[in-house]
């Protein structure tokens, strides 16, 4: 861990008003979900769904597009102020001793928030974990809800650069992988956003 890199981050390819996030799902919901830029009827908003800045993440979670019912990965263009209302409004998904009060602080945070965080170390080109961590971003309910119908700015199918990026991996071209990979850097998120989010 250097000092550039915290063991908290959100990092994120992002513009002045919104955040790319990746998901990967199977090919009869991504696949109409990139074409008409929001998801389908068939996609569950009763469950909750996880989103990830890291593209590198995602592509350790889905193992490049290959395993099955993640054969489809998107890019997921959303407005940066509902990013934050979520992360406003969300709890970590696993209890911390001085963070929380007690147990059972916790457990009533949990329920009462429509989203949750996770903080899971980040990825190498191999997949590898690194020493510092990044956000995963679990949206139920209203969250959910919201990410579905007010957030969504645009859906890429980026599963072709999955694709190409995991070939380039095994014909060890490290190089030519890393030019390819989607630019991530910290995202200036406020300090009382993420404040109550760190374990």
């Amino acid at each position: 861990m250097t000092a550039e890199e915290p063991r908290f981050r959100v990092r994120a390819r992002y513009t002045d008003s919104t955040i790319t996030v990746y998901q990967a799902y199977r090919p009869e919901i991504g696949r109409p979900a990139a074409r008409d830029g929001r998801f389908p009827t068939s996609w569950k908003r009763d469950r909750m769904t996880w989103i990830k800045p890291s593209f590198l993440w995602m592509m350790y979670r889905c193992g490049w597009g290959t395993k099955e019912g993640q054969e489809t990965v998107l890019a997921v263009e959303i407005a940066r102020d509902g990013f934050e209302w979520a992360l406003d409004n969300s709890c970590l998904s696993h209890y911390v001793p001085g963070l929380h009060p007690d147990q059972a602080a916790w457990k009533a945070q949990l329920r009462r928030s429509p989203a949750r965080v996770q903080w899971d170390p980040e990825r190498d080109l191999h997949l590898n974990p690194l020493p510092y961590r990044s956000l995963q971003l679990g949206l139920a309910g209203e969250a959910a809800a919201r990410y579905a119908d007010e957030w969504i700015v645009g859906i890429e199918d980026v599963t072709p650069l999955a694709t190409e990026l995991h070939a380039l991996v095994r014909a060890r071209e490290l190089g030519a992988a890393t030019a390819l990979l989607p630019p991530e850097r910290p995202y200036p998120v406020a300090e009382s956003l993420v404040a109550h989010l760190r374990s």
